[in-house]
């Protein structure tokens, strides 16, 4: 007889399946995930490489000129030299006719030229040897000789390519005894040991602030020229950085890629993701020196610290009215034109703050998070539930001017103060 499988078991085995396969899915989707992360950090120190490279190329340059400025002036020197030997030769002795001085001169030039006998048709300089001038020339052509058989850029120099196959290779050379950190080049070493011995050799001449590279002296000194050469092709924004464009760019893109392992959100800056991060850790590295109280953002303690001081920057131009944040003061600028951007989906009662909104949203929800620990009554909204605790502590803070007598809320203080100020009260029948 042939056994019949109970329909209960097939299900049960179905769903079991069903899960499974689920389960391989979400498995796909984590591990495509890490495949995307781990490409975008080796793109992201592909990048750092390829600025690493620019800043050396910059340096190269900056060398090659002190190179030909030390040659210039050692061939001044020799001119110098031989003009005088020549001088020397033709003392004029008594009873002599004085040699000319230009023709002294054109023949010590005839004396250099034979020396330097390749001479460039373009601008005019001269070389010893042939090869010099023909690498001299690929300044005028534009010709780039040497080229990447991984990725297609060409270089000037042989030796320039060699530097740029590192980053297809991978190797990084130059480590650092302090920390362990590894480099392409020599001249990022010598920049990172800044880091470990403080040395700052480049000072603005502006505002004496010294930084350790020559290439962030450049971008610091754009602060004080006022300076943003990278404009965004969008909106026309400008900028100092090009790194400062490049994360604008995202807002047009929408490119957010820097994504929380914890819980997914995706950030357009890795500054931002490194703070939301601190979310799941719980870490508050900011601590006020005054009270204790710590924050997670150094902007965070900043606004914090106006507490203590009583400084409140942020003045509105219609009231006068100072605040400690810019953030408050825009939101109060809402109440002089009226704005209320934050409009109820289910009855259409429209908020100045999103925060009013939301708690708004509980009286359709019927949500009640904040609850009393001394009688359990719940409360939508936690202004509501301090109100309510002063019944429990009586604590009355609000206090009348003319009469003293005190008030646990601030809308009972107003209606009484009207007993004073003669304003008749009317009774809703």
């Amino acid at each position: 007889m042939k056994h019949t499988e109970d329909p209960e078991e097939q299900r049960e085995l179905m769903e079991v399946k069903e899960e499974s396969e689920e389960l391989r899915e979400v498995k796909e989707e984590s591990e495509e995930l890490r495949e995307v992360k781990e490409e975008s950090e080796e793109l992201r120190e592909v990048k750092e490489e390829s600025e690493e490279l620019r800043e050396v190329k910059e340096e190269s340059e900056e060398l090659r000129e002190v190179k030909e400025e030390r040659e210039e002036l050692r061939e001044v020197k020799e001119e110098r030299e031989e003009l005088r030997e020549v001088k020397e030769e033709h003392h004029v002795k008594p009873g002599e006719k004085p040699l000319c001085r230009s023709k002294t001169k054109n023949k010590c030039l005839k004396k250099r030229r034979a020396k330097k006998s390749f001479t460039c048709t373009q601008c005019g300089n001269s070389y010893r040897t042939k090869q010099n001038l023909e690498r001299h020339m690929i300044v005028h052509t534009g010709e780039k000789p040497h080229t990447c058989d991984q990725c297609g850029k060409s270089f000037t120099c042989k030796q320039n390519l060699e530097r740029h196959m590192i980053v297809h290779t991978g190797e990084k050379p130059y480590t650092c005894d302090q920390c362990g950190k590894s480099f392409t080049q020599k001249v990022n070493l010598e920049n990172h040991m800044r880091a470990h011995t403080g040395e700052k050799p480049h000072t603005c001449d502006q505002c004496g602030k010294s930084l350790t590279r020559l290439k962030t002296l450049k971008e610091h000194m754009m602060i004080h020229t006022g300076e943003k050469p990278h404009t965004c092709g969008q909106c026309g924004k400008s900028f100092t950085h090009k790194l400062s464009l490049e994360n604008h760019m995202r807002v047009h893109t929408g490119e957010k890629p820097h994504t929380c392992d914890q819980c997914g959100k995706s950030f357009t800056q890795l500054k931002t993701l490194k703070e939301h991060m601190m979310i799941h850790t719980g870490e508050k590295p900011h601590t006020c020196d005054q009270c204790g109280k710590s924050f997670t953002h150094k902007v965070s303690i900043e606004n914090h610290m106006r507490v203590h001081t009583g400084e409140k920057p942020h003045t509105c131009d219609q009231c006068g009215k100072s605040f400690t944040q810019l953030k408050t003061l825009k939101e109060h600028r809402m109440i002089h034109t009226g704005e209320k951007p934050h409009t109820c989906g289910q009855c259409g009662k429209s908020f100045t703050h999103k925060g009013s909104l939301e708690i708004h949203m509980r009286v359709h929800t019927g949500e009640k998070l904040f609850k009393c620990d001394q009688c359990r009554k719940s409360f939508s909204s936690k202004q509501y539930l301090e109100i309510h605790m002063r019944i429990h502590t009586g604590e009355k803070p609000y206090e009348c001017s003319h009469c003293d007598k005190r008030f646990s809320q601030s809308s009972n203080l107003k209606m009484h103060e009207k007993i004073h100020s003669g304003q008749t009260l009317l009774k809703v029948s």
